[in-house]
C-alpha cells in the first residue's frame, strides 16, 4: 500500500539539503554555532545537567562522538563539567551563560530566516505545519524509544 510517504521521503530529502543549520556551505552566514553544538546545548537546556551516558541514551551515539562533542563544546566555553547536582558518581555537563546566549542567539536567527521563508503563510497553515511536524518527530521518537522533551 502506498500512503503518499513516498511523497513524503522526497520532501523529507529535499528539507535536509536545506537544513538551515547542517553544514558551513549550507548554513546561515549568521549563524553561531554548529549543528551538534545547538543540538547539545538545547538538549541540555530542556533537561538540565547531563552526563555522558545520558547524553549517550538521549542521542543514540556512542560515548567516543559526545566525548569529542562535548569536549569542543567546553573549549568554546559553551558547557562546564560539574559535580551530580543528585550526588552520583558522575559528572554532568552544564550549559554556560555563554553558552545559553549562544544558544538563544542561534535560536532566534533561525527563527528570524523561518519567518522569512514562512512571510506569506497564514497563522493558520504555520500551526498546522508545527502541529504535523511535531507529530512526525514524536512518532519517530517514539519508535526509537527517544522521546525528546518539550517546553
Amino acid at each position: 500500500m502506498d500512503r503518499r510517504t513516498r511523497e513524503i521521503e522526497y520532501e523529507q530529502m529535499l528539507l535536509s539539503r536545506h537544513a538551515l543549520l547542517s553544514h558551513k556551505a549550507a548554513r546561515r552566514k549568521d549563524a553561531v554555532l554548529e549543528r551538534s553544538a545547538y543540538i547539545l546545548l538545547s538538549r541540555i537546556r530542556i533537561q538540565g545537567p547531563m552526563s555522558i551516558g545520558e547524553l549517550s541514551d538521549a542521542f543514540g551515539l556512542d560515548t567516543s562522538t559526545l566525548n569529542r562533542q562535548t569536549a569542543a563544546a567546553m573549549r568554546s566555553g559553551l558547557v562546564e563539567r560539574i559535580p551530580d547536582p543528585q550526588g552520583g558518581m558522575a559528572r554532568k555537563f552544564r550549559i554556560t551563560d555563554l553558552g545559553a546566549r549562544m544558544l538563544d542567539e542561534e535560536r532566534e536567527g533561525l527563527v528570524q530566516t523561518l519567518d522569512q521563508i514562512m512571510d506569506d503563510w497564514s497563522d493558520e497553515d504555520i500551526d498546522a505545519f508545527a502541529a504535523f511536524l511535531r507529530h512526525f518527530n514524536t512518532d519517530i521518537e517514539r519508535l526509537g524509544g527517544r522521546p525528546w522533551p518539550r517546553p
